[in-house]
């Protein structure tokens, strides 16, 4: 079975979605920008409930998400367009497209539950993989190269920053000690190495912190959500809505600020809207969600 198959087989429930669509209600949107598309989930629910939206534009930094996108979306292909992205690009897209503003811009970041549940992928510290975690399989950093190759203080300052693990320091210092034998390759030799310091598995797992952290790095992720939200909000059209739902606190606290410091924005999301019991999806349970208004 092919990995896009294998993804395929995945069913996912879009996180937040009755609360996402609650933010266009009684809004006509002529266009609009999803720059995390992944599997389409809240882009498909969008474009039936908006059937006066003309252009779509959907980007995502992987190409498999994108074929499966492209499956989900194909009675809307008339009005979709889909970029193989990061969606820090929106300009790029909107120029090569000859659009100065959309409507709406939503982001779902992170990494996606298809991405976890793919074993090749090396998210997910539940399967033997080589330790990969690119969310665009074309860049050249992997997880592997940053365990491998980065100093100790470099390393620390990863899992500090990234993955607010504050046993960073060990963390670190056993990594750089047991490379210097063999070279740590899987997502299992990884867990197997931090075992002593971070301690065997529990309800959750010690290393969750480590792998965020990695894959944080591996992608730049707030960097990239910094200037991607600052793009985003400057090609939203006057009365236009940008939503985001994030799933940690370095990220969450990006976005408060953001929303909160830029003066041409009115904050729709005083606190964050999080999940309720009855979510399907349980990457959910970690889930903010805020939205703001171009004025």
């Amino acid at each position: 079975m092919n990995q896009i198959n294998q993804t395929q087989k995945i069913r996912h429930f879009p996180v937040l979605l009755k609360e996402f669509l609650s933010f266009f209600e009684n809004v006509s949107i002529n266009s609009f920008f999803d720059g995390t598309l992944g599997a389409a989930g809240h882009a498909e629910a969008l474009l039936e409930a908006h059937d006066e939206i003309e252009i779509f534009i959907g980007c995502d930094q992987d190409k498999e998400a994108l074929n499966i996108a492209s499956d989900c979306l194909k009675r809307y292909m008339n009005k979709v367009s889909l970029f193989h992205e990061n969606y820090k690009n929106i300009d790029k897209i909107l120029n090569e497209m000859n659009i100065k503003t959309v409507d709406g811009v939503f982001l779902d970041l992170g990494v996606s539950s298809m991405q976890l549940d793919v074993a090749e992928r090396g998210f997910s510290f539940r399967f033997d993989a080589p330790l990969d975690m690119r969310m665009n399989k074309d860049e050249p950093l992997s997880a592997k190269d940053i365990v491998n190759e980065y100093s100790e203080i470099e390393l620390e300052k990863i899992f500090k920053e990234y993955g607010e693990e504050h046993r960073a320091k060990k963390a670190a210092k056993q990594i750089v000690l047991k490379r210097k034998k063999k070279p740590i390759i899987t997502t299992f030799d990884l867990i197997e190495v931090l075992e002593p310091v971070l301690g065997k598995r529990r309800r959750i797992h010690p290393v969750t912190k480590i792998f965020q952290a990695l894959r944080i790095c591996v992608n730049d992720e707030l960097n990239v959500l910094k200037q991607g939200l600052e793009n985003a909000i400057g090609r939203l059209s006057h009365g236009g809505i940008i939503g985001v739902i994030s799933f940690h606190s370095l990220e969450d606290r990006i976005v408060k600020h953001t929303f909160k410091e830029n003066k041409t924005l009115q904050v729709l999301t005083k606190k964050p809207i999080q999940s309720g019991y009855e979510e399907k999806n349980p990457r959910a349970r970690s889930a903010k969600m805020r939205f703001a208004k171009k004025i």
